[in-house]
């Protein structure tokens, strides 16, 4: 199992996804008699050449679960190659069918459930045929704490949000409750909690998780573009505010070295793909609703941007 460091500001990694950053370097980690109070001790900054894959897994942690026992809500695939200065992110539909390695059959998000982080990525790389590198994974009350420590987020709302059973499971003692939410178009400054609105909802939609991917891969630009004023002057604080919501299997070198190439991509150079029909369709399987895969395209696609 790849270890796992606690972060401090996820979903950052802006050299990472090229676009933005999932997952920006404020890593928590040993300190040594060499090291400033407070601050990890730093290496030179080793500026990556080869490309390389990530997976980006995002949870529903609120205590309708038990510790550890959560699917993954999103699944994307990033790869960046520094040279050329290309990033390419992939959505995987959280409710694909699947064969799970050592589980028999089931939907990619129980992947993280039954295994954690390297079972996720088992998953991802036995059915679409890739090599990851590392993975990063953030909880709801992680994503909301970092859209608010960088100061909120500006979206352009081109796919609206209407969802009268929005769950109101932060903050509660009543994690099965529900609310309404909307989310009209147009030009928007959101704070942590509506961005998380924005991302997670899933009714009301026609065009359902295919809607809501596309909605991840836009605030991940979103974030990108706030990060930009964030430097090694502010780990201190922001390594503060996160406890065990953020995780990557990345150390603080790596992840430092893809913050000093973060400002090099570009909107052109970021390919995103959603895997929308023909690529998928959706049906069942027994009583379960899932979306099932045409490998005969999606292999293809795949070798295409993850070669």
């Amino acid at each position: 199992m790849p270890r796992t460091w606690i972060v401090a500001l996820g979903f950052l990694l802006a050299g990472l996804i090229g676009l933005g950053a999932y997952f920006l370097p404020v890593a928590q980690t040993a300190a040594t008699s060499h090291a400033a109070p407070g601050l990890p001790n730093l290496n030179p900054v080793q500026v990556p050449t080869d490309p390389f894959t990530v997976l980006l897994l995002g949870s529903d942690d609120d205590s309708k679960f038990a510790a550890d026992q959560l699917n993954t809500q999103s699944m994307i695939l990033v790869r960046v190659d520094p040279t050329t200065k290309q990033a390419t992110m992939l959505s995987i539909p959280r409710d694909l069918w699947v064969p799970i390695p050592s589980n028999g059959m089931g939907k990619i998000s129980w992947a993280y459930r039954i295994g954690g982080a390297p079972a996720a990525v088992a998953a991802v790389e036995s059915n679409f045929k890739v090599h990851i590198d590392d993975y990063a994974w953030i909880g709801l009350e992680g994503l909301v704490k970092l859209i608010d420590k960088l100061g909120g987020v500006d979206v352009q709302v081109t796919n609206p949000v209407m969802d009268d059973y929005y769950p109101a499971d932060l903050n509660t003692n009543d994690p099965y409750g529900y609310y309404r939410v909307a989310v009209l178009p147009g030009a928007t400054h959101m704070d942590g909690v509506e961005a998380l609105q924005y991302v997670r909802s899933r009714h009301g939609d026609i065009r359902g998780d295919f809607a809501r991917s596309e909605r991840q891969q836009q605030l991940l630009l979103a974030i990108k573009a706030a990060s930009a004023h964030v430097n090694v002057a502010d780990l201190p604080e922001l390594a503060s505010a996160f406890n065990g919501e953020i995780k990557t299997s990345m150390g603080v070198d790596k992840l430092r070295s893809l913050m000093s190439i973060a400002g090099e991509f570009s909107g052109p150079n970021v390919h995103r793909v959603v895997l929308v029909p023909p690529y998928t369709s959706e049906g069942f399987v027994g009583d379960q609703s899932v979306v099932l895969a045409d490998w005969g395209q999606i292999l293809p696609l795949v070798r295409q941007t993850f070669p």
